[in-house]
């Protein structure tokens, strides 16, 4: 099977870089997300954010709360940009996310919106835990080290 960079559909339409710096990332999962017409041609345009905003279990459902969408000019019917959306996720996996959000303390956290290799927008959600200031400092210096390592061996050769 062909990576998803080699795909021609594939495209990231909104990526949440700060998660992996203020999150400690457990494991990830991708899931389905609702969507109006006027939604998906606002995202193949790229305008969207997905930076300040948290998945969460309502009601035995998966919604994403405060992603942005920008609203789509020539729409005959828009769209709110900052609507509660709905994820779609398989219920066993719904089961899971909400024992890791209620019991263990963990987030939900969206890292990647993005179109697959059919054309379907996905997002990868991430179970994760938030880090503490020295944790930051640790990763920091930990990501520091291996470039300036990689430097050093990349002078020596």
């Amino acid at each position: 099977m062909a990576s998803k960079s080699d795909t021609k559909n594939y495209k990231v339409v909104a990526e949440n870089r700060r998660a992996r710096y203020d999150f400690e990332i457990q494991e990830d999962l991708e899931v389905g997300i609702i969507l109006h017409g006027s939604e998906v041609k606002s995202l193949r345009v790229g305008q969207s954010n997905i930076a300040d905003s948290y998945a969460s279990v309502d009601n035995g459902e998966l919604w994403l709360t405060n992603s942005y969408i920008a609203p789509y000019e020539q729409a005959m019917f828009g769209h709110e940009a900052r609507a509660k959306r709905k994820l779609l996720v398989k219920s066993r996996e719904m089961a899971r996310l909400w024992n890791a959000t209620k019991r263990e303390g963990m987030t939900l956290v969206p890292l990647v919106m993005y179109f697959n290799d059919r054309g379907l927008v996905k997002l990868k959600i991430a179970i994760a835990k938030g880090k503490k200031n020295h944790d930051k400092r640790a990763s920091d210096a930990k990501r520091d080290w291996a470039r300036q390592k990689s430097r050093i061996m990349k002078t020596h050769d």
